[in-house]
């Protein structure tokens, strides 16, 4: 049951958001999230329900279960609920995507649907934006029971993301956050498939402010994040906003070509002048096989880039969208 409310009439202390009839957008992406739909939509309704008109947008990113129908279920007790239902999984950042493309509020919230995302930190969110905030992004804090490999490869990441790229994302952000307006109309702008949103956001600039949370067991189901697709994200991120790893590529092709001319340089000099012979068979197999390795690895990375420009010159949409109620 959603909390009904008559349109208030909301002055702010605030000049930089000075507005009326405020209108707040929450986007859900929810994949295989059958269990979560109902407590996630209560938690939301009953946090913005006393601040101004507000539309629940759930993304359903081709669920196999039941996800749709509760949905749907909802959207008829109440005309703020709306949905967009792929035509199968595209991701979650394409999911994002198709909810920061069709929501129509002064400001969007974008939240997960497994309840990690502390629905009550959306009204300091919203606080902040009323200061004049453009974008306000959550940092997240590991819970105890966080497996260290994952705590260690986050750090990683982002360590990396940080210092390769012209971007600047705090360790730990999520993407459960506040955009403006004006941010979200510059981010629908943004047609490229490979979408890594966090990193665009925090290149699009506007003025941002971060709160901390801790993250909340999940409500219901298991995570849809395995390892594999941790990694691809990584590699999606780092390659999405850096040119880095290939010109690393070229820096040590010119180092070991010229480590091969002065080797090549010593054995002719020893052959001819010291008249020894240049022994160690293992060592230059090793070596061989050394650069073979190093050679697949930076074909490798050429290849992700490649591939990336591939898929972009077909200009194929980012999302299809089999059904909706907007």
């Amino acid at each position: 049951m959603f909390i009904q409310f008559k349109t208030r009439t909301y002055i702010e202390s605030s000049p930089v958001r000075f507005r009326r009839n405020l209108m707040i957008s929450v986007i859900i992406p929810a994949y295989n999230e059958a269990d979560n739909i109902n407590i996630i939509a209560k938690c939301v309704s009953e946090q913005l329900a006393e601040i101004g008109d507000y539309e629940i947008l759930f993304i359903d990113d081709g669920s196999t279960d039941e996800t749709l129908d509760q949905v749907k279920k909802l959207s008829k007790n109440g005309d703020n609920i709306k949905y967009i239902s792929f035509s199968r999984n595209f991701g979650h950042q394409k999911a994002l995507k198709a909810g920061l493309d069709n929501a129509l509020g002064d400001c969007v919230i974008t939240i997960d649907a497994d309840m990690q995302h502390p629905p009550e930190l959306m009204k300091e969110m919203i606080d902040r934006w009323k200061e004049g905030v453009d974008v306000v992004y959550t940092i997240r804090e590991d819970s105890a029971d966080t497996s260290f490999i994952k705590r260690t490869t986050s750090k990683l990441f982002y360590n990396i993301i940080n210092k390769i790229s012209d971007v600047d994302i705090p360790l730990g952000a999520a993407d459960f956050r506040l955009l403006d307006r004006k941010v979200v109309n510059e981010l629908k702008k943004f047609q490229e498939n490979w979408l890594f949103i966090r990193g665009i956001v925090s290149w699009l600039g506007f003025k941002q402010s971060g709160i901390r949370y801790k993250v909340q067991r999940r409500h219901s189901g298991h995570s849809k994040y395995s390892m594999r697709k941790m990694i691809g994200f990584a590699i999606q991120g780092i390659t999405s906003f850096s040119v880095l790893p290939l010109r690393v590529s070229i820096f040590l092709g010119f180092m070991f070509s010229l480590f091969s001319f002065l080797y090549a340089i010593y054995t002719i000099y020893a052959k001819f002048v010291l008249n020894a012979a240049i022994l160690g068979w293992t060592s230059i197999l090793m070596s061989v096989l050394f650069l073979g390795g190093i050679q697949l690895i930076f074909l490798g990375i050429l290849g992700e880039y490649l591939g990336k420009m591939f898929i972009e010159t077909k200009n194929r949409p980012n999302y299809i969208i089999r059904e909706k109620n907007i």
